[in-house]
């Protein structure tokens, strides 16, 4: 379930993929994990000098919509939910080991069956198109994703894979794997997360065989669309779908959180799925938000080739879930080669107990930037992109903390904060300056901006 955009920004059995060699823009690198001992170059703010990207063995053209940067690039085929003993993989086993034990077919096997090797590199057409998401629908823009070019993407979700799967004769899966956006810049907002799909499909007979009666019962009807069903659903088929749906999400909070968890259900909208819900829970008082879920829109399934089935699917953060579980108080520390770090998470059982030790606190650098904005269209994310390029994970926080308007020229004025924190070393003033001049420099220079430095 895809359409998190709030939440999954957060912020859902193989071995680590070796990691790929990358050639971005006619410059050959091998993806790695940046070191923040370096001072970054400004290649963010080079002209390209080739028309072409390769990633994961092929070559993609680039155009007018490419947008994708060696940093991003740089985390393709890095695999962290495959990565044994890392807490997303700890995660990552935990959700599957319930499904694997509580979901049994009819041979004895598990129901779901799991895939989380499949290519983050996907098309437009399967990231929205196959997902009935409308051509201007906002969480197609480019200020949002990561493009190769018009045609392919790095996807934004999971639920990328949902239709295909569905087309192969799956009825009930979980996909896996790395997701990119771009966002905002905090302890909780990263450009790169883990989410996990789960899709549940039902014949007639497997949704009503248990229902007294149910043998009158039908899942489609003809009918009008309101805020509680499809169009074409029948509601005694919707309400089925749906209790089952909360009741399997339940179980596996309670599982995963231990007994006593409290859930709540809000109401929400997804574009593919209708009646929708986020579940939150109470952690330690404070309610959080950690998926969200729906019916399945029919025309997704019918076009699927499962036009005689109803189905439900939901979209989870391993970030978020994570962090919640273990304690974990920055987004940042899920990319750390720190084995003070790593070690924290390795034990006997993927179920045991583990509660996150701060490896320091080493003290944050805080520099403003000021600068008029250009006169053409402006986006943040083109901001947070670049600083994200030029600082890598020394940037901690960006916040826009003033906006002016020239009563004269009426021309806009943004000052951001930018939040510099190293989170296992402390950092120098002499390389915080530099990295800080680096991106004015780059703002200038990419963005169009007028500095105010």
């Amino acid at each position: 379930m895809a359409m998190l955009w709030k939440f999954m920004r957060v912020a859902k059995y193989s071995k680590t993929a070796l990691s790929p060699k990358v050639k971005v823009r006619g410059i050959p690198t091998h993806s790695r994990h940046s070191s923040s001992k370096t001072v970054p170059s400004d290649f963010a703010a080079s002209a390209p000098c080739s028309n072409t990207v390769e990633l994961l063995g092929k070559t993609y053209t680039q155009d007018d919509y490419s947008n994708v940067t060696e940093k991003i690039l740089s985390k393709v085929g890095k695999n962290l939910h495959n990565r044994k003993y890392h807490p997303l993989w700890l995660i990552k086993e935990q959700v599957k080991d319930h499904f694997y034990k509580h979901y049994i077919g009819r041979r004895g096997t598990p129901l779901f069956s799991v895939y989380d090797g499949l290519s983050p590199v996907v098309t437009v057409q399967q990231n929205f198109d196959s997902l009935l998401i409308p051509q201007n629908h906002a969480s197609r823009r480019k200020e949002d994703n990561y493009y190769l070019n018009r045609d392919h993407m790095l996807r934004a979700h999971t639920s990328a894979h949902q239709w295909d799967l569905i087309r192969s004769g799956l009825d009930a899966f979980l996909a896996v794997g790395d997701v990119y956006r771009r966002d905002t810049i905090d302890n909780t907002h990263y450009p790169v997360f883990h989410q996990m799909e789960g899709v549940r499909l039902f014949s007639c007979h497997e949704l009503f065989s248990n229902i007294k009666d149910g043998e009158g019962l039908e899942l489609f009807e003809q009918g009008h669309r309101t805020a509680h069903k499809q169009e074409c659903h029948t509601m005694e088929a919707v309400r089925l779908v749906e209790f089952n749906l909360k009741q399997v999400l339940t179980k596996l909070m309670t599982h995963i959180f231990g007994d006593g968890l409290q859930v709540r259900w809000v109401d929400c909208y997804f574009p593919f799925t209708h009646p929708s819900f986020e579940m939150e829970i109470n952690f330690q008082g404070e309610w959080m938000e950690v998926l969200g879920c729906g019916v399945m829109e029919q025309q997704l399934v019918n076009s699927a080739g499962a036009r005689d089935k109803i189905g439900w699917a939901f979209g989870l953060g391993l970030e978020r879930l994570a962090m919640i579980l273990y304690d974990i108080p920055d987004i940042r520390l899920f990319w750390s080669e720190d084995e003070r770090f790593l070690k924290q998470f390795i034990g006997p059982h993927i179920w045991q107990k583990i509660k996150f030790q701060p490896l320091s606190r080493y003290p944050p650098l805080i520099n403003d930037i000021s600068f008029w904005l250009p006169s053409e269209t402006y986006s943040e994310n083109d901001f947070y992109d670049l600083v994200r390029t030029v600082g890598g994970d020394l940037i901690e926080k960006v916040v826009l903390v003033d906006e002016f308007a020239h009563p004269k020229t009426k021309k806009v004025s943004h000052c951001y904060r930018i939040v510099y924190r190293h989170p296992e070393r402390t950092l120098t003033q002499d390389e915080v300056h530099r990295i800080h001049q680096a991106i004015e420099e780059s703002a200038v220079r990419e963005l169009g901006v007028e500095g105010r430095f």
